[in-house]
């Protein structure tokens, strides 16, 4: 069995074996398909069969894709890394922050200084979430109660691009700026920033800036029209007698454009368009973005931030490895919660996407993923 093989061995067994419905993948190694297949069907017991064409929810596999948006306009001049933010979002101007991020009650005290777009980009806004602390953090709590809760993607829930950001300024920061990465909410406000410096709505920036020169016609906020037939339901978790809920169906919350684009989870797509994305930062950048960016965008600036001693560049996870002589780059991509996964090895040219029709259970991931990657990236 040749390595195609048994990367295509790795997922059916997982579906065959009923841990996600359907799932779809795609393995390059320097631009050549090494495996690319489907398994397993849109809803349990029919025979709609997913294919590698299929469109899925890719949650917080969004978040690279709308990050190279803002390296782009920092290629043109138009975005500093360094700069404050608060020109172009004034909502985020003279920051409170919490003298105790465990507790509310203790006060607040200014921000030594302002937020940058770097801090935006490497999720050291001083908002999101804290994996490490109890669950909810005041500041979770906050947002919640200010309308805005986190938890699994629902791109209808959320209001428009201007209330959204009005009601997250009325929640103190948890951290001095640049004092601790915490996620998602970095990639939110990201793609107000974004759209804000371009005065353009998100959509349509990341349409003209990334999806149109890649080719990525499948990919959108909201299914785009040519792809509606080909995204199925979602589904949650399989319960404790092993019944299987819908999370999302068809026609539900990614079927029409949401009245905010999420820059943090609010993309569908397919695994050749996330191959075509990784291709692009694989081989330089173009014709999205320059060299220097894809060096800036995929190199650790902030680490570690999981349990297995990954980094995070500019809006993108990388994993390092220590060799003599000090950490060097590793792999680099993200995962998405709703079943999505997208990882490249620059070293060995490998690019390995995973979309399936389920999401995980716990922010580690499920077995099936683990199995594909060892396939994937096996030397």
């Amino acid at each position: 069995m040749d390595q195609g093989e048994r990367i295509a061995a790795a997922v059916t067994a997982a579906v065959a074996d009923g841990q996600v419905p359907g799932a779809a993948w795609r393995v390059d190694r320097h631009g050549t398909v090494l495996s690319r297949g489907a398994a397993g069907v849109h809803t349990p017991g029919s025979e709609d069969a997913v294919t590698p064409e299929s469109v899925f929810r890719i949650a917080s596999t969004t978040k690279p894709v709308v990050a190279a948006v803002a390296m782009a306009l920092v290629d043109d001049g138009v975005l500093d890394l360094e700069a404050a933010v608060d020109g172009l979002l004034p909502e985020l101007a003279d920051r409170q922050v919490l003298v105790d991020a465990a507790d509310a009650g203790a006060g607040t005290v200014p921000a030594r200084r302002p937020i940058t777009v770097r801090d935006v980009l490497t999720f050291r806004l001083g908002l999101g979430i804290d994996f490490t602390a109890p669950w909810p953090s005041p500041t979770l709590t906050a947002l919640a109660e200010a309308g805005l809760p986190v938890g699994p993607p629902s791109p209808q829930s959320a209001p428009p691009p201007d209330e959204w950001l009005r009601r997250l300024a009325t929640v103190p920061l948890a951290h001095q700026p640049g004092e601790r990465w915490l996620y998602h909410a970095g990639a939110s406000v990201l793609g107000v920033l974004v759209a804000r410096a371009a005065g353009r709505p998100l959509p349509e920036l990341l349409a003209e800036r990334v999806l149109v020169p890649l080719g990525m016609g499948s990919t959108g906020f909201g299914v785009p029209v040519p792809a509606r037939d080909r995204l199925g339901p979602h589904w949650a978790p399989p319960g404790p007698e092993g019944a299987r809920e819908v999370y999302d169906p068809a026609d539900g919350q990614w079927s029409r454009p949401p009245a905010f684009p999420d820059g943090g989870d609010g993309l569908v797509s397919t695994v050749d368009d996330l191959a075509a994305f990784a291709r692009m930062l694989q081989t330089g950048g173009g014709p999205v973005l320059s060299p220097r960016a894809v060096r800036a965008m995929t190199t650790e600036q902030v680490g570690p931030v999981d349990d297995e001693g990954g980094g995070w560049g500019l809006g993108i996870g990388v994993r390092t490895t220590d060799e003599p002589g000090g950490r060097h780059a590793g792999s680099y991509g993200w995962d998405g919660g709703l079943g999505s996964s997208w990882w490249t090895d620059p070293v060995t040219g490998v690019t390995a996407v995973l979309l399936t029709n389920q999401m995980w259970s716990s922010p580690q991931p499920p077995p099936l993923f683990e199995a594909f990657r060892a396939a994937a990236f096996a030397v």
